[in-house]
């Protein structure tokens, strides 16, 4: 039952924003979705099967948003700014995504393993999420290739590709050091932009 899924992470993620995940009780979770506890067992399997969804959840999220910021622009180095901003601005305002990126997890979050798990659930989603979870390296690549992808132009047309996949992470990875260590006024627009000057830097004049 998707809608109740849905429902029911939504009802996790709120729960987590006010306390600790150690604090999170399964019957309040269900309650504020207005569920049966046996819903969300049926669903999850266990507290440890309805964080690995949250977190599959959040990192599909984040993704998604990495392709809305690569589709937003014309320009390559607009897409390639607009692609760092939501990363920035997705871990300011997300405390999973910010530990997904990081691998920094604090006491307050769920840390579920990297690793898949065993998984008997007959809920094809949470199986799923009871899959392997990307580990903060796995996501600068998988928002490097995704870049790599979108600003690959027509073989007659197309940069350098080991050019611009080091150009593509290096913008990753200025982002996440700007998640770390927030920069002075201009952020990491500005920050972007000065390493991505060079006409060279994309392959593209």
């Amino acid at each position: 039952m998707p809608a109740a899924r849905e429902s029911l992470l939504d009802a996790a993620y709120t729960a987590l924003a006010r306390r600790p995940w150690s604090m999170v009780r399964m019957v309040d979770v269900a309650a504020v979705a207005g569920v049966s506890r046996q819903t969300l067992y049926n669903e999850f399997g266990s507290k440890e099967g309805l964080a690995r969804a949250l977190v599959r959840r959040e990192a599909d999220g984040y993704l998604a948003g990495v392709e809305r910021a690569l589709a937003a622009h014309a320009d390559a180095r607009e897409r390639l700014v607009a692609t760092a901003e939501w990363i920035t601005s997705a871990a300011r305002s997300n405390a999973l995504v910010r530990a997904m990126l990081t691998g920094c997890w604090s006491e307050r979050l769920p840390s579920p393993t990297l690793s898949a798990v065993p998984s008997s659930s007959a809920v094809p989603a949470q199986r799923r999420a009871d899959g392997p979870l990307p580990s903060p390296a796995d996501f600068v690549a998988l928002v490097r290739d995704r870049a790599v992808a979108t600003l690959s132009g027509p073989a007659t047309s197309r940069p350098d590709a080991s050019e611009l996949a080091r150009s593509c992470e290096l913008v990753v990875r200025l982002a996440l050091s700007c998640v770390a260590a927030p920069p002075a006024e201009g952020g990491v627009t500005d920050l972007v932009k000065a390493a991505l000057l060079a006409p060279h830097r994309l392959g593209v004049q």
